[in-house]
């Protein structure tokens, strides 16, 4: 396997583990999950604060739920394909919160990564914007129906969904959500 392919295929294995022990993990479970001995840990990663970090950037990366929105079928109604775009951008921003949580308790590795510059603006507006584009496509089935043009019927449906993404007592489900922003809350 190539050095790229199993840094990805260890880091998807380890990221549950660095969810449930944060940096806490050992390099045996490291192993153990990803189904290799731990010398090969080693040889692919400099030492275990690489590859939680690694973990971490996997986590950042929206590539995964972008995908999955692009294999919502067009066909489905508008309300069902933003349900689906909901589930998989949920799912995404739940596995950064957990990640972030799970490295970012106690020791010095925690503090060391909080006094470290944060990510870029770019970079947060690249990931920001790519699920724009694909959130975007969503709409374009039914963009003669839309008050507002596509670009920004994504753009305020994100909004709504990312302040949505930490539920409080009272918080709508998503589909009340998703009618909301498609009826409105005002009776005709």
């Amino acid at each position: 396997m190539a050095p790229d392919d199993r840094r990805r295929m260890i880091v998807r294995a380890v990221l549950p583990l660095v969810v449930e022990h944060g940096r806490a993990v050992t390099s045996a479970q490291i192993a153990r999950a990803a189904g290799i001995g731990e010398g090969t840990i080693f040889r692919v990663f400099q030492d275990k604060d690489q590859l939680v970090d690694a973990c971490v950037v996997a986590a950042l990366d929206p590539a995964e739920a972008l995908e999955m929105i692009g294999e919502i079928p067009a066909e489905l109604p508008l309300e069902k394909r933003l349900a689906e775009a909901a589930e998989a951008l949920r799912a995404h921003l739940q596995r950064i919160g957990a990640v972030m949580a799970a490295t970012m308790k106690g020791g010095q590795r925690a503090e060391e990564l909080r006094n470290r510059r944060a990510p870029t603006g770019d970079s947060r507006r690249e990931s920001f914007e790519a699920m724009q584009r694909a959130v975007r496509e969503l709409f374009v089935p039914d963009a003669e129906r839309l008050r507002l043009p596509v670009d920004k019927a994504a753009s305020l449906f994100l909004s709504l969904l990312f302040t949505h993404s930490r539920p409080v007592p009272g918080t709508p489900t998503t589909d009340e959500m998703i009618d909301v922003f498609l009826h409105g809350s005002v009776r005709k």
